[in-house]
């Protein structure tokens, strides 16, 4: 094993080693390369970025995420950022320019040729979070009345500028949606067939203004390679594909994983944000839930009679409210699930609180089991009994909660992630313990 490869680029360039930086390089596969340059901080992985040839570095920038496309691009100069910026899809463009400065914006664009800054203008007129900023514009479309040896002519004179041609809508005279032909279906079939006999009528298909998610998840459902994105007159105006539609839900996802931990989502590599920045992304919630933790004091201090009299319900406090949080959590988050990939509507609500509830007084029933022999092994048994009961009460009120929450938000335009795990948890924490407090007192009549 050489020096470059038991070393990483990071260190490579920070020890201005250039031979063995360029060994590297050399060595690696162009999406290894976009990692490990999202990995380092910016002034280095424009080092890095400088020492590839033009034609691999377009390769890694694509690679590479807007924020860190973004980072690399401040520091080229030209002709390798003319090059670059040129030659990247104008959907791509569109992509990096979403949340860039001003000034960032105004140079891109400034530097481009003038069809493709149209394009990137066009794209970026869209609404944000809209598919019709994800569509790719140089798509190849066809009239309804060509023949397939026609239709292949075409797309030999106009594919070579298109990103993809294996699917082809087919449009009318003012070029709006009729159907789509695959590539695979003109060349199977003879030059003088009518395109008219091989076209999926009524195709799937987005509004540009419609959410990119909903796009992006559409396809996932009918398995298109791409999907048609037509304007409000059903004109098109281009393809979302399905790189893009990956990367649309990767984005959604890890958006949504992060709000149900109870966390700002960041931009970029995990390993390349300082550890200020990520304590900012989370301070704000843990500091929200924090606050929201009082209710669990103010209910203890409203029932501390009741503990003073029979000190061994504290004992069962933490598991009571660990179990009503995990059922809480574990109800939301295939609520949420559900929200994203349109299993649940929001007209669901009331079915699924039904549904929960009843999920819930199950699960409570096989715990209160448990929670009754354990704890009639530590305690008297009416405390044991007290311990069942509240699991039952507490696991379904629990699940009842985690359930609704995501559906009431959606409906009040709240994303429904940001409500889940930690917000559910700490409610049912306060919550489960008055239900606690108010089985103890019935059944122990203190």
């Amino acid at each position: 094993m050489g020096q470059a490869d038991a070393r990483t680029l990071g260190e490579l360039v920070g020890d201005r080693d250039t031979v063995g930086a360029l060994e590297w390089l050399e060595a690696r596969a162009p999406h290894v390369i976009a990692d490990e340059l999202a990995r380092m901080d910016a002034a280095g992985a424009r080092v890095a970025f400088r020492l590839l040839d033009p034609d691999r570095a377009l390769t890694v920038f694509e690679e590479l995420e807007p924020v860190d496309q973004r980072d690399v691009l401040l520091g080229l100069r030209e002709p390798l950022f003319h090059r670059v910026i040129e030659d990247l899809d104008p959907d791509d463009r569109a992509r990096m320019l979403r949340e860039a400065p001003d000034a960032v914006v105004e140079r891109v664009l400034a530097a481009l040729s003038p069809d493709e800054r149209r394009m990137t203008a066009a794209l970026l007129a869209w609404p944000e979070g809209s598919v019709g900023r994800f569509a790719s514009p140089e798509v190849v479309t066809l009239r309804q009345h060509l023949t397939v040896g026609e239709a292949l002519d075409v797309v030999r004179r106009e594919g070579t500028d298109a990103e993809t041609v294996y699917t082809l809508p087919v449009v009318d005279g003012d070029r709006r949606l009729t159907g789509v032909v695959e590539l695979r279906e003109l060349v199977l079939n003879p030059p003088d067939a009518p395109v008219t006999d091989l076209v999926v009528s009524a195709p799937a298909h987005a509004y540009a203004t419609d959410s990119a998610e909903h796009a992006a998840r559409l396809m996932r459902e009918t398995n298109d390679v791409n999907l048609p994105v037509v304007d409000a007159d059903r004109r098109v105006v281009g393809l979302l594909t399905s790189d893009d539609a990956l990367e649309i839900i990767e984005a959604a996802d890890t958006e949504d994983a992060a709000r149900q931990a109870g966390t700002r989502p960041w931009a970029g590599h995990y390993m390349a944000a300082t550890v200020w920045q990520l304590a900012r992304y989370r301070a704000l919630w843990l500091s929200l839930l924090l606050v929201a933790a009082t209710l669990t004091v103010t209910v203890t201090q409203v029932f501390e009679g009741t503990l003073e009299q029979v000190a061994q319900l504290a004992v069962f406090i933490p598991m009571l409210i660990g179990a009503g949080g995990n059922a809480g959590a574990q109800a939301a988050t295939a609520c949420v699930r559900a929200l994203a990939v349109g299993e649940v509507r929001g007209s669901d609500l009331f079915r699924v609180i039904w549904r929960e509830c009843r999920v819930g007084l199950v699960l409570g029933s096989l715990l209160a089991v448990l929670g009754v022999i354990v704890g009639s092994l530590f305690t008297d048994v009416r405390i044991a009994v007290v311990v069942g009961i509240t699991l039952v009460l507490i696991c379904g009120w629990a699940a009842t909660i985690g359930g609704t929450m995501p559906l009431l938000a959606k409906r009040l335009g709240i994303d429904p992630a940001v409500v889940s795990a930690p917000m559910v948890t700490t409610l049912v924490d306060a919550t489960g313990l008055i239900l606690y407090f108010v089985t103890a007192k019935a059944i122990l009549g203190i």
